[in-house]
């Protein structure tokens, strides 16, 4: 009987009563600001010169850097639409 009341006593002692408590997660949603001139087009590019171009001078210089120009701005449009739609503490009623 004693052993069993000793045993009893080292489970007891090998269990702890006071857990620590759970961590606290808290979500934030926070609003990224853009500089402004992020939000502005990019200007057009000059139009194409009124003489024929050779077509090296055509595919090394024009049709390269109007391909750029036009897959950066698609590329600026996505990422301030991606800015606009992050969800803000505000919009979700989360204080």
């Amino acid at each position: 009987m004693a052993t069993l009341s000793v045993l009893i006593a080292l489970a007891s002692s090998c269990s702890p009563i006071d857990r620590p408590a759970p961590p606290v997660v808290s979500t934030r949603f926070v609003k990224t600001e853009l500089p402004p001139e992020a939000r502005e087009e990019t200007p057009a590019l000059s139009p194409k010169p009124d003489r024929d171009l050779p077509q090296e001078e055509l595919f090394n210089n024009w049709s390269s850097d109007r391909t750029a120009r036009n897959i950066g701005e698609l590329r600026r449009k996505a990422c301030v639409a991606a800015v606009d739609a992050t969800p803000t503490s505000e919009r979700l009623g989360v204080k």
